[in-house]
């Protein structure tokens, strides 16, 4: 079994090596990471300009691969031929901050499993609903327990082709934790404001700021999940297709020409 392991935090966060740790538990382990931040970028391929991959190594003394390019270009870059083994498995993470809801498109932890989905491999992402404060200080040892625990029942059921999972975990001890539960989205409440400030020039420039989102926890849902104590695990696929409203769609007056 070799795994991918790969974030968008970058090949220096310590949640990654901790992650990494893990999953060399369940087989052999290549991680290939950005070499910087990459939060908030979306499903991003790299075309335009060349990628430049080189080895870096870890706090524990183990060596990964580290890249210019973006999370899902991580992927790209291994299932093309990259790395010299087959890829079975993909894990992401651990984000330090949950990804529910409409987060799943602007994640790079989630397009990390993404990605994996469009070359026809499992793609598990995982983040932690922890407190932001400094990422050094945080236990993601009960996430990386939770990340095992899927990883061993996606190897044991067969995820089906095409299915990704986004698996948030409570900021809670493995005691504390209460389970799992298998969920839908949410809906994620974002509170965005554009910020408009100016360079010395007198020149203006932006930021997009505001208040932190928020989310509408639902029996059954993501927030709702995690709102009790629960290990929320969505399964999702890349088919965006409003099923539901096709056919009223072929009833409108298309006529012949356009």
């Amino acid at each position: 079994m070799h795994i991918l392991v790969t974030n968008d935090d970058g090949i220096t966060s310590p949640s990654l090596l901790v992650l990494a740790q893990e999953m060399r538990k369940v087989g052999e382990v290549t991680v290939l990471a950005p070499d910087r931040n990459w939060s908030a970028s979306g499903h991003v391929k790299t075309m335009h300009r060349p990628l430049r991959v080189w080895e870096a190594q870890m706090a524990d003394g183990t060596f990964g691969l580290t890249t210019d390019g973006a999370p899902s270009d991580c992927v790209a870059l291994a299932m093309l031929g990259l790395l010299p083994d087959k890829v079975d498995l993909v894990v992401s993470g651990i984000n330090p901050n949950a990804n529910l809801g409409h987060d799943v498109t602007y994640s790079g932890t989630v397009t990390s499993a993404m990605e994996a989905s469009i070359w026809g491999l499992p793609g598990i992402a995982i983040s932690l609903d922890s407190p932001e404060i400094d990422p050094n200080s945080i236990d993601f040892g009960p996430a990386a327990r939770i990340a095992h625990k899927v990883v061993q029942e996606v190897l044991a059921n067969d995820l089906p082709e095409g299915i990704f999972l986004n698996v948030n975990v409570p900021n809670l001890s493995d005691n504390e934790i209460r389970g799992i539960c298998i969920t839908r989205q949410g809906l994620r409440l974002y509170r965005d404001q554009l910020i408009e400030r100016h360079d010395p020039r007198g020149q203006p420039y932006y930021w997009i700021g505001g208040e932190k989102p928020t989310g509408l926890p639902e029996d059954g849902n993501d927030f709702g999940a995690l709102r009790e104590g629960y290990v929320s695990i969505t399964p999702l696929h890349l088919d965006l297709t409003a099923y539901r409203i096709i056919n009223e769609m072929k009833k409108w007056s298309w006529g012949r020409r356009y």
